[in-house]
């Protein structure tokens, strides 16, 4: 393979369709939110995205059977609203810088094919979280932004780099006329954050308007409090050790002087 491609399946009519893309990155607040979109509604594949800079490897199922890594494209025929909606989620990201430009340029050419205008991106935000993560947004469009804050997500801070592809989907989106909003889960970033994924998902509903059950999320968010906990418990047993380390470093340098 030399270059990136996109594999149609098939090719459904779409209504004012929106592209929402979240691939695995900080905390994987893009890809849970994608995964849980496209199962709660029922999404159906409309093509497959394979690309040289991917990482060099495959992927074996349960039956032994392996395949390339990929992006994978749902749609959604939205019967009650004006937007039908295509989702775009996969195994990884490019590895390098010109990769990323690369992929993010196939994935807007597919999105113009498509009659996209509005592109909403989803990843997280490196900060330690309260108990309920806040939603970053930042947009390519004042009154779209307007739309995001209006949800309760709030604006980003100056100067806040948006990397990878989330960020240069916002980024490329203006050379292509297409309205673009990023919206960014509060995350560690070092585990898979659901908590965050479902306070971008409430933001995402209201600015869609979409009826949708967030309450499939909750036991994912309880698995990973639980090891979150066990994580401190284990920091807090290795400090004390540390503490009873050097307390007898100090006593034995006491008594050899």
């Amino acid at each position: 393979m030399e270059k990136t491609i996109i594999k149609e399946k098939i090719k459904p009519e779409l209504k004012n369709p929106v592209l929402i893309e979240g691939l695995p990155g900080l905390g994987m607040v893009g890809r849970i939110a994608i995964r849980y979109l496209i199962k709660q509604l029922k999404a159906k594949k409309i093509a497959e995205l394979y690309s040289p800079h991917f990482p060099y490897y495959v992927l074996v199922n349960k039956k032994g059977n392996v395949r390339l890594l990929r992006g994978d494209f749902y749609f959604w025929k939205n019967d009650t609203g004006e937007n039908d909606l295509i989702f775009l989620t996969g195994d990884h990201q490019a590895q390098t810088i010109e990769g990323q430009y690369d992929v993010a340029g196939c994935i807007l050419d597919f999105a113009e094919k498509c009659g996209v205008k509005m592109a909403i991106t989803i990843g997280g935000y490196r900060k330690e979280a309260e108990e309920t993560p806040k939603v970053v947004a930042v947009s390519t469009n004042p009154k779209l932004l307007d739309r995001a804050l209006q949800a309760e997500a709030v604006a980003s801070p100056a100067g806040n780099p948006i990397v990878g592809t989330a960020g240069l989907l916002l980024g490329l989106a203006r050379f292509r006329n297409i309205d673009a909003l990023c919206l960014l889960g509060e995350t560690c970033g070092y585990l898979r954050d659901p908590k965050a994924a479902k306070s971008v998902l409430r933001v995402l509903q209201k600015i869609l308007n979409l009826k949708m059950n967030l309450s499939g999320l909750e036991g994912a968010i309880k698995k990973s409090d639980e090891i979150v906990e066990k994580m401190r418990e284990i920091e807090e047993r290795r400090e004390t050790y540390a503490q009873k380390i050097r307390q007898m470093e100090e006593e034995r340098i006491t008594y050899i002087s």
